[in-house]
């Protein structure tokens, strides 16, 4: 077994048992922060990271046109396939596929900044198969922002080798002109751009393989950090992590972990100990 190399480091599982849980039948959802009719005073954000949702949604249902303020939001897909319409596209008059409408399939992450108010919908269109995809919402650097979508693949390819950065900080930081947030630079490049001190990363650790995250992603403001981890219900049960080589951070799917009293580049190792891939997902947050 891995030795600690993070000794200054506060870890704290959060179990998928401790998640808030519904199903509507349409809808079967785990929240690991307060959401919705659920509320968990220990659990409402940590960071800039408010809402971490796993949901599973079936075919031919969906969340109808719905608006969202001053949030930024974000799905990651994990199997199935999910439409993303702009409230303003007809439907069956989107044009092809872009930000506004896009369907997404594995390793497609759409963006959303709610900013000074948005309205979109996501909808299981496939007539068999469920979608089973993370949402994710951050609480941005500042209120009234241009409202903005952002869609993008990440393959699993890359995600086999080491963790990949999926979202990084506006490059040109709160202050941006109007330009620069239409040009929508991140600060890591093929990442896509959020309006906060947050780093997102994931990858797929083969068993017995082991990754490293080094905290702020090389993209943080704040020296402080915290660090969210989730290993999402993929594997059956058959994936299991253990974070920075502790008997007592080992967590099994759907389980999480808050990692506090860590600092710009420090190394958090990563252990695949299941008997199946462990697909990770990183949120690094101020």
């Amino acid at each position: 077994m891995s030795k600690s190399i993070l000794r200054q480091a506060k870890i704290t599982p959060h179990l998928s048992s401790t998640r808030g849980h519904n199903s509507l039948g349409w809808l079967d959802t785990y929240h690991s922060f307060s959401f919705a009719h659920w509320h968990d005073p220990r659990f409402t954000h940590f960071g800039s990271l408010r809402v971490l949702n796993e949901d599973r949604v079936q075919p031919n249902s969906g969340f109808p046109t719905h608006p969202h303020r001053d949030f930024e939001i974000f799905s990651y897909i994990l199997s199935g396939e999910l439409t993303h319409r702009d409230s303003m596209l007809t439907k069956g008059k989107e044009g092809g596929q872009s930000d506004k409408f896009f369907r997404m399939h594995r390793g497609d992450v759409q963006f959303t900044t709610g900013g000074t108010g948005i309205a979109h919908s996501e909808f299981n269109e496939h007539n068999k198969d469920t979608v089973h995809f993370l949402q994710i919402w951050a609480i941005p650097w500042k209120r009234g922002l241009t409202p903005r979508y952002h869609t993008r693949h990440f393959s699993d390819e890359d995600k086999r080798k080491d963790f990949v950065k999926i979202l990084s900080p506006l490059k040109a930081g709160e202050d941006a002109t109007a330009q620069e947030e239409a040009e929508a630079e991140p600060t890591i490049p093929n990442t896509i751009p959020i309006h906060a001190d947050f780093v997102m990363g994931a990858g797929i650790i083969a068993p017995e393989g082991k990754f490293e995250w080094t905290v702020g992603g090389g993209a943080a403001q704040k020296n402080q950090r915290k660090v969210f981890i989730h290993l999402p219900m993929l594997k059956g049960g058959k994936a299991r992590i253990r974070l920075d080589g502790r008997e007592d951070a080992e967590l099994s799917e759907g389980d999480g972990a808050f990692v506090e009293g860590v600092y710009i580049g420090d190394r958090l190792i990563v252990e695949s100990i299941g008997e199946e891939e462990a697909e990770v997902i990183v949120l690094d947050t101020a």
